[in-house]
Formats: structure tokens, C-alpha cells, sequence
């Protein structure tokens, strides 16, 4: 990172009964005299961000920036962007599970990654008032607790399909069809379904696990020192190539393999560990 950093950030894992929803919460203030940027990896995941204190701001891969007042839904988040916390400013994220977005909203409308108010989502303006109310606490955990307390009404369960599709574990089969042919359904109903529940389509997801097995590989060689052999990530998270390892790179985080070494620290990703 550029500037000295006095900040706190941490992630709060979500009690059982939320477990489905969300897969955790995530805080991060800066307390020192500049602003901190850091690059925020793809995680498939719909997030809601609560700003408290200054605005922080956000750049896409286009270099547009945003700034963000009170709070915004951004997702599935499927490429990196860049967010700045400026000084005397707190963000706390609430990271929406798999389907759990649709299930809260009742229509994925974020199919192509935009932000927007969450208010636009849901007829009254509730989460203006909801701000409002975490806005007069101080505690982390209070806020956490308050927001879950908040959108137990909001939710709706899990649909069968949903419940197959979030569930699927067997890399040797192709979801879609395993699905189509359990439930007697269409492989074309399938995949409509899942691209407007989650957000996403299996392609995108497993092109995405395929890069995320190659950032835990790299990941494992800074935190033991060792020289990353890139043939050997290569083969190891199921690439053609290293070419094709880098135009991953390059679509998701806009950056080279050894651009990401370099850069590590300025690095956070928002998945759950």
C-alpha cells in the first residue's frame, strides 16, 4: 500500500440461522490523514456496502468513479474494481450468498454488475431509514445484529432449483444437465434459472473458481516465499496455458499474474475463508 495504514478492517461471521443468506460481514475504517485504496477481487457474490463518516468511492475497470453516500448494492461482482476509503471514513459490507439476493429482493436486477440504491429495489425507502438507525450506533456488532434483525422480514425461502443448484458439489458433472434430469426439466429452463436467481451462469462461475484456484496457488507461495512456477499453476487449476492463465488475469482484475505478485498487499477479496 502507498500510504502508512492506521485503519481497522475485519470480517464477522454471521450466526447459523443467516448462514444461507449471507456468508459474512466485512468493516474496514481509515484512520489515518490520507485516503487508502485497495483493490477489491471478484467474488461472484452481491454485496450491500453501508458508508458511514466521509464518502468513499469506487473505480471500475472503465475508471469511472462512484462515490457512495449511505449505502449501494453492487453485483455479483465479477470483475475487480478499486475502492477508496478517505480519512475519518467506515464501510460495512453484507455479503449476499449464491441466490440469497434474489430471495431478499424477489428479482435479480443486477444481472450486469450495475450499482444502485437499494431503495430503487423495494417500493418503500427503507434502507434510507435503516442508515438512518445504524448511523446512531457506534458498535460493529450492533449494526450487524440490527441489519440481520432487519431483513428477516424480506426474506423468502430457498426454491427447490435454488436449493439444488446452491448445493451441487460433484465437479465430474455438469450441473445443468444433472439437474434438468432430476427435476424432469428442460436444460434450457435450467440455465435460465440460474442466471436469474444467482446472477451469474455456471460457464461464468466455473471460469471464475478456475481463477480463484490460481490466486490461492500464488497466494500460497508468498505466504511460504517460494518462487511461483506459473507451468506448474498452470496445470495444476486446469488451464490450456499460461497465455490463457493471463488473459484470465487480465479480464478480472485488469492486471498480469506478476503485476498481482507485485501488488499483493493493495489486494482484498471478499469471499469468505
Amino acid at each position: 500500500m502507498k500510504n502508512a495504514e492506521v485503519n481497522n478492517n475485519f470480517r464477522i461471521a454471521v450466526p447459523s440461522a443467516f448462514e444461507t443468506v449471507f456468508s459474512h460481514f466485512y468493516f474496514a475504517e481509515n484512520k489515518t490523514a490520507f485516503p487508502i485504496t485497495k483493490t477489491l477481487l471478484p467474488s461472484f457474490q452481491t454485496i450491500l456496502v453501508f458508508n458511514f463518516g466521509t464518502k468513499s468511492s469506487l473505480k471500475s475497470e472503465k475508471n469511472s468513479t462512484l462515490e457512495v453516500e449511505k449505502c449501494i448494492v453492487l453485483g455479483p461482482i465479477k470483475q475487480a474494481f478499486d475502492y477508496t476509503l478517505e480519512p475519518n471514513s467506515e464501510i460495512l459490507v453484507a455479503n449476499f450468498k449464491e441466490d440469497a439476493f434474489y430471495r431478499f429482493f424477489g428479482n435479480a436486477l443486477l444481472t450486469h454488475s450495475l450499482p444502485i440504491h437499494p431503495d430503487v429495489l423495494i417500493a418503500e425507502n427503507c434502507f434510507s431509514v435503516l442508515w438512518e438507525e445504524l448511523n446512531k450506533l457506534s458498535d460493529t456488532k450492533e449494526r450487524v445484529d440490527y441489519i440481520l434483525e432487519f431483513c428477516k422480514p424480506y426474506l423468502r425461502e430457498q426454491n427447490i432449483l435454488t436449493t439444488l443448484l446452491a448445493d451441487f458439489k460433484n465437479e465430474n458433472l455438469n450441473p445443468i444437465k444433472a439437474i434438468a434430469s432430476k427435476t424432469n426439466q428442460s436444460e434450457r429452463n435450467i440455465q435460465l434459472n440460474q442466471k436469474k436467481f444467482f446472477g451469474y451462469t455456471i460457464k461464468e462461475i466455473s471460469r471464475y473458481e478456475r481463477f480463484l484456484k490460481a490466486v490461492e496457488a500464488i497466494q500460497k507461495d508468498i505466504l511460504s516465499n517460494s518462487k511461483t512456477d506459473w507451468l506448474s499453476v498452470v496445470d495444476q487449476c486446469g488451464y490450456y496455458d499460461q497465455s490463457q492463465l493471463i488473459h484470465d488475469f487480465k479480464y478480472y482484475m485488469n492486471i498480469s499474474p506478476t503485476k498481482f505478485l507485485k501488488f499483493q498487499n493493495d489486494i482484498c477479496s471478499s469471499k469468505s475463508e
